[in-house]
């Protein structure tokens, strides 16, 4: 069947993407997140390419972690060795990757508990408000009081280091005091007229939270989940250089930074500068990374530009 123009119209052809896909939500918001904000997009980048290391560690380390050779002991990189060797002849490039695994889990998990935590504790304190409020919020004064590095050290100390430990005590630290920030969030949503509407046609709580409240606050959760990802690893590479982190012989960036690194740092100072490069990278990454994000999916943000 061939179309047919009525006489004295002109016809208009249907416009179609020129990549096939370009019209998809995700493919969309990447391709937004490149021209606004092309720092987060490179920070996106690099903190996937240490996700994708972390995932596949095992299928990318050319040796195995704890692989020692004393006759290829503190060699400078080279070809064979590409970040060189430790005082025990291992492979610093497969106990890089290998710490990537580590860190990303810690930092995920960590950040995921956090998360759970703070919307959970600032939903209550903000949407129910009263007592409930005043409860809350004296309780995460009172946790907040004590120094991060502190209260991570006396209760690793006390409950015994490993990841389970460690994931769970940063979970409730960041999950606890991040709480403040989403409860900012539902205050002011809470005063919105379509909260109103919903509570005067006799809207549950639980369902007002979950499809009034809780919707208009994520951009607030997402940063704070990727601050938090940062965050964890970096307090994760904190106890693992003070020896309460993730017990060896797994290696961790903070654990390799605190013993070889320092131990040989003159002798070998790719021993300190390969594990501290990665860390301030994936922390730095995923910090722009999250601004970036925070600033796309606020709606507040749209009106300034």
């Amino acid at each position: 069947m061939t179309d047919t123009a009525l006489p004295g119209t002109i016809p208009t052809a249907t416009t179609r993407p020129l990549i096939a896909g370009a019209d998809h939500p995700i493919v969309a918001f990447c391709g937004r997140l490149l021209r606004e904000k092309p720092l987060g997009a490179i920070g996106g980048v690099i903190f996937v390419v240490f996700l994708f290391c972390g995932l596949f560690a095992d299928v990318l380390a050319p040796y195995a972690a704890n692989e020692t050779n004393m006759a290829a002991r503190l060699q400078a990189p080279s070809l064979s060795h590409w970040l060189g060797t430790d005082h025990l002849g291992r492979d610093l490039l497969s106990r890089v990757l290998i710490g990537a695994q580590l860190s990303m889990m810690v930092g995920f998990l960590a950040a995921g508990l956090a998360t759970v935590v703070s919307i959970v504790l600032g939903l209550l304190s903000g949407y129910l408000g009263g007592k409930v409020d005043m409860a809350i919020q004296r309780v995460v004064d009172a946790w907040m009081i004590f120094p991060d590095l502190l209260l991570l050290i006396v209760v690793v100390s006390i409950v015994g280091s490993g990841m389970p430990q460690i994931v769970i005590v940063l979970g409730l630290l960041y999950g606890i005091g991040g709480s403040r920030i989403v409860r900012g969030g539902v205050l002011t949503v809470r005063e919105t007229m379509y909260t109103h509407a919903a509570q005067s046609m006799g809207a549950r709580t639980l369902y007002i939270l979950w499809y009034h409240i809780l919707p208009n606050v994520m951009p607030v959760v997402i940063v704070l989940f990727t601050t938090r990802v940062g965050a964890a690893i970096l307090a994760e590479a904190g106890l693992s250089f003070l020896g309460l982190g993730v017990p060896p012989p797994a290696p961790t960036w903070g654990g390799m930074l605190s013993g070889d690194g320092r131990t040989y740092m003159y002798m070998a100072p790719w021993l300190a500068i390969a594990p501290g490069v990665c860390l301030t990278l994936v922390v730095f990454s995923v910090n722009i990374f999250g601004d970036a994000l925070r600033d796309l999916l606020d709606p507040r943000m749209r009106g300034s530009r």
